[in-house]
């Protein structure tokens, strides 16, 4: 884990909300010089608390309006079958997220697709030409209230 002091964690909650910024109203926003603020994100960067920087779509803008949440468990969990899924789901370009999670199934899938007949066809790819299945349990998403991609520093 790296400490951060409270100017990291003032850029890293700008950031969060707006990575478009340009680095003088970064600076502005979080009360430091133009350069304090450049060399902070450099070192958070290179670091790795600055993971990437990506644009985030509104899915059923792009055609892709079907979220499920995917549970999977697995017939035999040694180490090299669970690498060995996570290998062929991730992929998978629909697969947004994928856990591996105890107890309970082996995994959880966020997977966003077009529509049923697109999850359909996904699922006999993914989960019904694998031996090493034994169940899979779908839940679609009939409306989400709430979607977050940041992370709390307090």
């Amino acid at each position: 884990m790296i400490l951060l002091d409270e100017l990291d964690k003032r850029i890293l909650q700008q950031l969060q909300l707006d990575a478009t910024l340009t680095n003088h109203a970064l600076a502005e926003r979080v009360h430091a010089s133009a350069p304090t603020c450049l060399r902070r994100v450099r070192r958070l960067m290179n670091e790795g608390v600055i993971a990437r920087q990506v644009a985030i779509l509104a899915p059923d803008k792009v055609g892709a309006g079907l979220t499920a949440i995917v549970e999977i468990t697995l017939d035999q969990q040694a180490t090299e079958k669970l690498i060995e899924f996570e290998q062929t789901v991730t992929t998978e370009a629909a697969v947004q997220q994928c856990y591996r999670v105890s107890p309970g199934p082996d995994f959880v899938l966020i997977i966003q697709v077009a529509d049923m007949n697109a999850y359909h066809a996904l699922a006999h790819r993914l989960f019904a030409t694998q031996h090493n299945i034994r169940n899979v349990r779908s839940f679609f998403s009939v409306f989400r209230s709430k979607f977050e991609t940041r992370i709390s520093l307090s």
